[in-house]
């Protein structure tokens, strides 16, 4: 099972949209990650973002760089972004982007 937190403990139900990009030389990418309304902003219980973690089998995967949006004073949703900084950072990212499709019945599309 493979899921995302933006509080430890808290799943994010919310299936977000994923952009990723990647350098010629394979050596460096970038995943953007577009939520809509998540629960983390938008729930009973507004949570305090710490963090995105992707959680899965092999452990846990960290970007700091996340950000609310709000259109007219009211939050509708938050990106986030995952840097990758080698060749095996992106081998593991696609390992845990492919577990979270299987556990959230998704697939995947090139552009």
């Amino acid at each position: 099972m493979a899921t995302i937190q933006f509080a430890r403990g808290i799943d994010e139900d919310v299936v977000p949209d994923v952009k990723l990009t990647r350098s010629k030389d394979g050596s460096d990418g970038r995943a953007v990650f577009y939520f809509e309304m998540p629960k983390a902003l938008v729930g009973e219980v507004p949570q305090e973002i710490t963090g995105m973690y992707m959680i899965d089998d092999e452990g846990e995967l960290t970007s700091r760089e996340v950000n609310a949006k709000f259109i007219n004073g009211q939050p509708s949703g938050i990106e986030a972004i995952y840097i990758m900084r080698s060749e095996y950072d992106w081998d593991r990212f696609m390992r845990f982007m492919q577990r979270y499709a299987e556990s959230h019945n998704l697939g995947f599309s090139k552009a």
